[in-house]
């Protein structure tokens, strides 16, 4: 049984709590934060493709994991940010405001963040939780279940990630090999082909201005539907 609390009731109960749980259910809840990012929103892809670039680049810690974590939460916030204004307008404000209950807010928020996912993942990994989990009673995708659209969301996320790492891989694979042939051409063979690739590439993304393209492919793709 479903049982609905005012959010003002909400806020009463945890400050009667006791301190140290009060810190442990803020500590548990920023782990949940934590895993909701990475499972709910954009981060996940963002943060491989922008990983794959570094390794492409074979610039080792350059730029360093937190220039990377950032770059990648505040593009999640850019991409995320139609959906994090419809859950503000829709959930967030009413409930704040008294004009909705907690559990009519959490619905809208659900529907809101249900419709960004659904708009990001392929229909054959979400045919392939909805057969696994037998549900029978879907009518529409409104209809799917979060336990079915969210690990159908993260490996098409993960897929998506991956082909897009794939195709910025392959310049840069092209110029190992250049370099490789090049070097054993001239009877260098005992010299480490990065040593002369690693410029070389490095050289190459800055010319084609490469943050900007990667940048504004991330962005774009999520506009495509699948």
């Amino acid at each position: 049984m479903d049982v609905v609390f005012d959010a003002a009731t909400q806020s009463e109960g945890f400050q009667e709590l006791a301190a140290p749980l009060q810190l442990a259910l803020f500590l548990g809840g920023m782990v949940l934060l934590a895993g909701a990012l990475v499972s709910l929103t954009a981060f996940t892809r963002i943060v491989i493709v922008l990983s794959f670039v570094r390794r492409a680049l074979a610039t080792q810690e350059i730029p360093p994991n937190p220039v990377i974590i950032g770059l990648s939460l505040f593009l999640t916030l850019f991409v995320m940010g139609p959906t994090i204004n419809a859950i503000n307008d829709k959930a967030i404000t009413p409930m704040v405001n008294g004009e909705i209950q907690s559990k009519e807010a959490l619905t809208n928020a659900t529907t809101e963040l249900r419709g960004f996912m659904l708009n990001q993942t392929r229909k054959r990994d979400l045919i392939l939780f909805l057969e696994l989990s037998k549900e029978e009673d879907i009518q529409g995708p409104e209809d799917t279940p979060m336990r079915a659209l969210i690990p159908a969301f993260i490996i098409s996320e993960l897929k998506t990630a991956f082909i897009m790492g794939f195709c910025i891989y392959v310049p840069f694979l092209l110029i190992d090999l250049v370099i490789s042939t090049v070097l054993m051409s001239l009877g260098m063979m005992m010299m480490p082909p990065m040593i002369v690739s690693t410029p070389c590439k490095i050289l190459l993304f800055v010319l084609v201005d490469g943050w900007h393209l990667v940048v504004m492919s991330l962005s774009q793709s999520f506009i495509v539907q699948h």
